[in-house]
């Protein structure tokens, strides 16, 4: 037993008796005479300070009751809380409608676009299950045997149907169909197992690819829908200059490809870092991939990545799928790889557009390139082995491992600075590996007396009958046989880098043909080229992805350098049958200049519609002998103003009317 002193036991006596000695009061510091300073000093510290414990609960006990209320009806006030948002939102989302409709239309798009997910989201919790039950007849063998060869002969009937009927004003659109059955047949030869192909895989991914070109460029509400997408996506890529305007200065930014183009990447690459945070990122992937699987019949792990390439470049995107790459088949790879190499990711998409390329088709072109991927590795590389990862439900995405939306933002930014310093380096280092190659074949052709002799020249003639077959006018081949080259050989960024060259000098009124060269190419063709240059399809883009999925995987390289090369040639011919899409689908839009009121218009300055309405002028004009004026036909001829039009067209180009 512990010992206590006289004071302890005798407070502990008062305590168990309830009863204090005459003349003494028993305190929380001690026991003191009754009436004593010590005690009067006590109980004011008491009165005024530390209350009893009875009275401080006393006190609180309001708090603790409303505390207690508040976490008994959290979800009540969470639900009221959220009704007045929502009732705000909607007041300031019509009021901008009825204002200006036009201004709010990117608030509209967007607000349906959330209103679809939620809905979407609604529908499945409520009616999922007896969907899924009412669904299950179909499961029948026999009745899914049935529906699969209707559907198969509809659509073959249609497709038919439709080129016979869109290509007889148009015969040229046949040659790029031709294309694609050359392609197709190519591919099919190369395959590594001709009776194991997946057809169903093959159609249904061309099948979605046509289909979604269809919606892109044929039919109106498609076609502004992913005109106004590129334009909002060029206004949000604007706002580099902000960023990039006071780091570097104006000066550089406005005439400095480096300080114009790389600062594009950082910011395209911390809002899909915020973006992969949020979730936001897996959710549109996990939604693609889904569809694919369902219709394709492809796995679950290979779709996954092949759709996470619309927006992540070829090392990144295998990233979702990494724990799930030492157990995937070769065929699985050989897609994975395929997808990388057939598309772009988010952030150099960005940098594309700065260069003056159509932001629409570059869009269009990353998006139906991820189907056609999926069929073409099929084709080239058939599965022939037991995949673990057959399941329906796909494979889970986690969210991105930063602690804040801050942190994501500069993770992404950071992470960013590598792929821009490697976009860089590639461009000096290929730019002058090209003007070495170009000299040294110059010098070579002089030996023999051939002068100009250059990579791109050699390109022009080696891949013109390819290019032809895409859907290109043979005066245009030799220029987009030079850029598909420079594409696969070097670079992408150097062959749009080409286009956009070609792109601004007809923009700006040059004349087509300069001493019997070509200078820039048409409309038609500057879409079919730019369907065939998006992706990372070239030599060194297979350094780039053995590196990547080798550090993620490192005992099975040999496997990953078995396939590699035939996924390179696959991913480079899926951009070339979207190329042929394009061409097959390609009209000319908008409402043709009027040349007779534009050229009755004073004009001093060079463009494009200034040039083709001179060259329309000129061809409408006769010579009647040196001394007598000339003559006007067509929309020309009786116009007062047709020889000041001539006059003025003639101070601009040259011509064999003007002497």
């Amino acid at each position: 037993m512990e010992k206590t002193n006289g004071k302890e036991a005798f407070a502990l006596s008062t305590m168990e008796t309830g009863i204090e000695s005459p003349g003494l009061k028993l305190t929380e510091e001690g026991i003191h005479p009754e009436g004593s300073k010590r005690t009067e000093e006590q109980g004011h510290s008491l009165r005024g300070g530390l209350e009893p414990p009875t009275q401080l609960r006393r006190t609180l006990q309001p708090f603790t009751r409303a505390r207690s209320f508040c976490k008994t009806h959290a979800g009540l006030f969470k639900k009221i809380l959220l009704s007045l948002l929502c009732l705000a939102y909607a007041a300031y989302f019509l009021a901008a409608c009825i204002l200006d409709f036009h201004r709010a239309l990117a608030l509209f798009v967007l607000t349906c676009l959330v209103l679809l997910v939620l809905v979407h989201h609604f529908l499945k919790r409520l009616f999922g299950e007896k969907l899924t039950r009412c669904l299950r007849p179909l499961e029948n063998s026999r009745l899914k045997f049935w529906m699969k060869w209707v559907l198969a002969g509809v659509s073959l009937i249609g497709l038919i149907l439709w080129l016979a009927l869109d290509t007889a004003q148009r015969p040229e659109q046949l040659i790029s169909f031709v294309g694609i059955c050359m392609f197709i047949i190519i591919l099919f030869a190369c395959s590594k197992h001709h009776s194991a192909v997946s057809w169903r895989a093959v159609l249904w991914g061309l099948g979605l690819q046509f289909v979604f070109g269809i919606l892109v460029i044929r039919t109106d509400p498609g076609f502004n829908a992913f005109r106004w997408l590129g334009e909002q996506v060029q206004i949000f890529l604007s706002y580099t200059v902000a960023g990039s305007s006071f780091v570097f200065g104006d000066v550089l930014v406005k005439d400095v490809f480096a300080f114009q183009a790389l600062p594009i990447i950082l910011f395209f690459g911390c809002v899909m870092s915020i973006l992969y945070y949020l979730g936001l990122v897996q959710w549109v992937v996990q939604k693609i991939a889904w569809f694919l699987q369902i219709t394709m019949g492809t796995t679950a792990t290979e779709t996954l990545a092949v759709a996470g390439n619309i927006f992540v470049g070829m090392t990144e995107a295998p990233l979702l799928i990494r724990p799930y790459l030492a157990d995937m088949t070769l065929s699985e790879i050989h897609a994975v790889m395929t997808g990388g190499f057939a598309t772009i990711s988010g952030t150099v998409l960005g940098a594309f557009i700065s260069f003056g390329i159509d932001a629409s088709s570059l869009i269009s072109a990353s998006v139906m390139a991820a189907p056609s991927a999926l069929a073409l590795s099929k084709l080239v590389y058939p599965e022939v082995e037991e995949s673990k990862f057959k399941n329906k439900a796909g494979v889970k995405l986690p969210r991105g491992k930063e602690k804040n939306v801050l942190e994501a933002a500069s993770n992404g930014a950071t992470d960013a600075v590598g792929l821009a310093t490697n976009v860089a380096a590639n461009l000096i280092a290929f730019l002058a590996v090209l003007a070495f190659i170009n000299a040294a074949l110059s010098w070579l052709g002089e030996m023999v007396d051939i002068q100009g002799l250059t990579f791109q020249v050699i390109c022009s003639y080696v891949l013109r009958p390819m290019v032809f077959m895409m859907g290109v006018e043979w005066a245009d081949c030799p220029m987009v046989a030079e850029m598909v080259g420079m594409k696969f050989f070097t670079n992408e960024f150097v062959a749009f880098q080409q286009l956009s060259q070609y792109k601004n000098k007809r923009l700006s009124g040059v004349e087509e043909w300069i001493k019997g060269e070509k200078q820039w190419i048409s409309v038609r063709a500057e879409i079919i080229t730019t369907f065939s240059l998006c992706g990372f399809a070239n030599l060194s883009s297979i350094g780039i992805t053995l590196g990547g999925l080798t550090s993620m995987v490192p005992h099975r390289k040999s496997d990953l350098s078995k396939v590699v090369v035939s996924a390179l040639f696959t991913g480079a011919c899926v951009s070339l049958i979207s190329a042929c899409v394009a061409g097959i689908l390609y009209v000319p839009r908008g409402a043709e200049t009027d040349c007779v009121s534009f050229l009755n218009m004073s004009f001093t300055n060079r463009t494009y519609e200034t040039y083709m309405c001179c060259r329309e002028l000129f061809q409408s004009t006769s010579l009647n002998g040196t001394y007598n004026p000339p003559s006007f036909s067509g929309p020309w001829e009786d116009k007062e103003f047709s020889a000041i039009a001539l006059y003025n067209c003639c101070d601009l180009y040259t011509s064999a009317v003007c002497v």
